[in-house]
């Protein structure tokens, strides 16, 4: 049995090209993914990983969130549960921590509380360790 050689180029990317290649791909095949968070929307987030998609879906895909990670997290569960496939930036993994009771006691127990009734299909981007020498708010990795 022969091995058919794959027409498909790969090239080299950073981390970052990769996330936005995958969100790129992501947002074209469903219109039901949308991204928020701190400075996402035109600023392309803090490490422009987001750079370009509002430009290329518009803004009520690809969105700025007020800083309140709770609140970005609470809102993402709710568009799960309700048939969006939201996509959030917590700008830096250091604030996780105001967020993680939603991601615990809302995210995780949404199925089961409902009985089955809701699930909350989200992915949470978290960025940590870049080596910006950022102290103490902005360098650790939870």
């Amino acid at each position: 049995m022969s091995m058919a050689k794959s027409t498909l180029k790969s090239r080299p990317m950073t981390m970052i090209q990769a996330l936005r290649s995958a969100m790129d791909v992501m947002l074209e095949r469903d219109d039901n993914v949308v991204i928020f968070g701190q400075d996402v929307g035109y600023f392309g987030g803090v490490f422009r990983c987001t750079e370009g998609l509002q430009a290329k879906y518009g803004e009520s895909r690809v969105f700025d969130a007020p800083i309140s990670e709770s609140g970005i997290v609470g809102a993402a569960i709710g568009m799960g549960a309700y048939g969006l496939r939201p996509v959030v930036e917590i700008q830096f993994a250091d604030y996780f921590y105001p967020a993680a009771d939603q991601i615990f006691s809302e995210a995780a127990r949404l199925r089961y509380r409902s009985a089955g009734g809701y699930t909350a299909p989200l992915t949470i981007r978290m960025p940590c360790g870049g080596g910006i020498f950022g102290g103490q708010t902005h360098s650790q990795s939870p």
